[in-house]
């Protein structure tokens, strides 16, 4: 028996699948002052997931729809100091590569924030597929990964008292997709 034949025939579903905005979600988490963990939401997400052979995941984020559920801080991440979301309105993630390891389901690709685009790897899994009960086929997806903001110039923090900063430079990334198939 060959490896090829131990292998998955496809990584994700066979097909397009657009991303449902209303139930998926791209989520941040990030340590305010080494003491707690802040989180934020961006729920205007869109995108594609072509399964079969060759899989790919496309997305974009609305950067302005980021939200912490505090009005000033959200602002502030609007600001130029954050995302400059008046010049860079949106974060967007292209695979280069989408496979299955002994780790789950893998996608490599090109992160752009702030018009800087770095590599990066998602690690997940395929959580399942099924009907809607409006007979839409779906897909669900959950990727996360680690990075470093201050490569993508998300640079601001503030020194506090006794040493340190507020903010840590690693920011933790997740997205949890449901996709209904094309047509």
């Amino acid at each position: 028996m060959s490896i090829l034949a131990d292998r998955p025939a496809t990584v994700i579903p066979t097909g397009t699948w657009e991303i449902d905005s209303t139930h998926s979600s791209v989520e941040f988490e990030i340590r305010h002052l080494g003491l707690a963990t802040v989180k934020g939401r961006a729920p205007v997400v869109s995108g594609t997931i072509v399964g079969g052979e060759l899989p790919s995941i496309q997305g974009t984020v609305d950067v302005s729809s980021v939200t912490t559920f505090d009005e000033t801080r959200d602002g502030h991440l609007s600001s130029p100091d954050f995302f400059d979301t008046a010049r860079w309105p949106q974060v967007r993630f292209s695979s280069t590569r989408v496979e299955i390891d002994q780790s789950g389901l893998v996608a490599e690709g090109d992160l752009t924030i702030r018009d800087v685009t770095k590599p990066v790897t998602l690690r997940g899994e395929l959580v399942g597929t099924g009907a809607d009960p409006w007979g839409n086929e779906r897909i669900g997806i959950d990727l996360a990964t680690t990075i470093d903001r201050t490569d993508w110039g998300l640079s601001w923090n503030a020194p506090v008292p006794g040493g340190g900063f507020l903010l840590p430079d690693t920011v933790k990334l997740t997205a949890s997709f449901s996709a209904i198939k094309k047509a």
